[in-house]
């Protein structure tokens, strides 16, 4: 098996117009990833703390600054605002589109990024943060999705992995916006890295006018010819060609089978495998949160601060850098080693690295070469997240779940990552700091992360399918014919939906085996049927 991840032969038209497509629509993860890296930085200002306090004095730096509560406030809100806002990316992406769903997600993030840059005080600063976390959770939603939708099945995961490096890119921009203005003594320190955001929306609105809406939604609301010409240009082939007409044709016969199944309501999500499918992607977004990744992207700036290391700007930037240049691995890595060995892989080398960190932080976190020890391993351990769980959580969620209820069951999904978000942006600093109530866990904290991303290695196990080189469609009739998530490594897809559909079995009494079966019966009776006639003409 070579190095590189090829195309397959034989198939028709070029992968390169939807490539490029969901490359741009990952940009996307640069507005999400900037808007929740710039904050650990504002906080750590001094002019905006003296702006914004209310007359806590810092015991630890002597100087004016917020409340642990009024911190947590802040940067949880937008978790709450995303955690609202994912979850009201079904309803939008199913009645605009998820074409003009993005655009319109947009403009709501950019009305929270004025009220944050006009904001003098607490209350209007929190209330611009909950509006662009409501804009970002609709984002959050929608790109996975697109990108899924439009995207070769050959190489979907790097090109949906890409949203997580934008995300990645996004919170590097953040600390060196934030570390080039920190030292400002004019409003001009916060209200620059807030601004930057209006360029992210820009762009973003401008590219999403001229892409196409993508051929499976569609198909979803039933319109063929549109979406024959969307797929067309995602594939550069006429309309016509067979492959196009074939591709189109097994979309259109699988959607038809999963509604023929049951309807597509919210209380359908929670049933047979597709409630199974949903329960696995929810675990997997939330233990995503629970590796502690934000903790150190939230409040990293102020912890290493705290912790008695010099520059922590500058250690934020150095985490970001790591960040970004550890996700390629990963996109080369979901499409030739798979989604599985990834996640595990990336699960057991963050329990050795929390625990490391923890260990050290706890025995001797004063000294120089603890505090250097303390930096590297943490590191580290972004590598191993960067590089597998990051974008592979958005991979294996955004195509695992069928057409009629996927932009439902995403939402969902995507709200779990974030209600953890904002439950550990909420409570970290009660856990960390000093405070009077406050658990003053300091670096044991790395304790807790550590032992989820242990409990991240027997989820991966038991219930993550191996989904790479699947289609869409592929990926209904593997959790429709594999019961166990360990056996699906190997899976070969055999059945053909419009042949399914051709039977017009009740399908929901028959398993996909059992139809599957039947279609391959009735076409040997076919062949068989065929063949005197094929002998006739033959010597006529």
């Amino acid at each position: 098996m070579g190095l590189m991840v090829k195309r397959p032969e034989g198939m028709a038209g070029s992968a390169t117009p939807a490539i490029v497509v969901g490359l741009f629509v990952a940009f996307g993860g640069v507005l999400f990833g900037y808007d929740t890296g710039t904050i650990g930085g504002i906080l750590a200002m001094p002019y905006w703390q003296d702006q914004f306090s209310t007359g806590y004095i810092n015991p630890k730096t002597n100087h004016l600054d917020v409340t642990a509560s009024q911190s947590s406030e802040i940067v949880s809100i937008l978790s709450a605002g995303t955690f609202f806002g994912s979850l009201s990316a079904s309803p939008m992406g199913d009645l605009l589109g998820r074409r003009l769903g993005m655009i319109a997600s947009t403009f709501v993030f950019t009305f929270g990024v004025i009220l944050q840059v006009a904001a003098t005080e607490i209350p209007l600063f929190v209330a611009g943060r909950f509006f662009a976390g409501f804009g970002v959770g609709l984002i959050s939603a929608l790109i996975p999705l697109y990108q899924s939708e439009t995207s070769p099945k050959w190489i979907r995961g790097a090109i949906v992995g890409c949203y997580q490096l934008a995300i990645t890119i996004g919170l590097l921009i953040a600390s060196i916006v934030d570390n080039a203005t920190k030292n400002r003594q004019d409003t001009g320190s916060y209200r620059i890295p807030i601004a930057v955001q209006f360029a992210w929306a820009i762009i973003l609105v401008i590219g999403m006018l001229v892409l196409p809406e993508t051929p499976r939604y569609h198909i979803k609301q039933n319109r063929p010819e549109q979406a024959a010409k969307s797929l067309s240009r995602l594939r550069r082939l006429d309309q016509d060609h067979p492959a196009l007409v074939e591709e189109l044709a097994e979309i259109q016969a699988n959607h038809d089978y999963e509604l023929s199944l049951g309807a597509s309501s919210y209380i359908e999500c929670f049933k047979g495998t597709l409630g199974k499918r949903l329960i696995t992607g929810c675990l997997l977004q939330g233990l995503q949160q629970l590796t502690g990744v934000n903790f150190i992207f939230y409040y990293g700036a102020s912890f290493f601060k705290n912790s008695g290391i010099g520059n922590g700007f500058i250690i934020s930037v150095i985490t970001n850098v790591v960040n970004v240049c550890s996700t390629f691995p990963g996109l080369y890595l979901v499409d030739k080693w798979g989604r599985r060995p990834l996640l595990m892989f990336g699960a057991v080398g963050m329990f050795v690295c929390q625990y490391i960190v923890a260990i050290v932080g706890t025995a001797d976190g004063s000294s120089h070469s603890a505090n250097q020890a303390l930096i590297a391993f943490v590191c580290i351990y972004i590598f191993f997240f960067a590089c597998s769980w990051g974008p592979v959580a958005w991979v294996v969620t955004g195509e695992m779940f069928p057409l009629k209820s996927r932009a439902k069951c995403l939402s969902m999904t995507t709200a779990t990552n974030w209600l953890l978000n904002w439950a550990i942006a909420y409570a970290t600093p009660y856990m960390v700091d000093a405070g009077p109530g406050d658990a003053n866990l300091g670096a044991k904290v790395f304790f807790i992360w550590g032992t989820f991303c242990l409990i991240c290695t027997f989820f991966v196990w038991g219930m993550i399918y191996e989904t790479k080189g699947l289609s869409l469609e592929q990926v209904d009739e593997l959790y429709g014919k594999v019961g166990k998530a360990w056996q699906s490594k190997g899976f070969v897809p055999t059945v053909s939906f419009q042949e399914v559909q051709d039977l017009g079995a009740n399908v929901r009494q028959t398993s996909l085996a059992d139809l599957e079966a039947g279609a391959g019966r009735k076409k040997s009776v076919a062949h068989v049927d065929d063949s005197p006639n094929m002998v006739n003409e033959k010597y006529t």
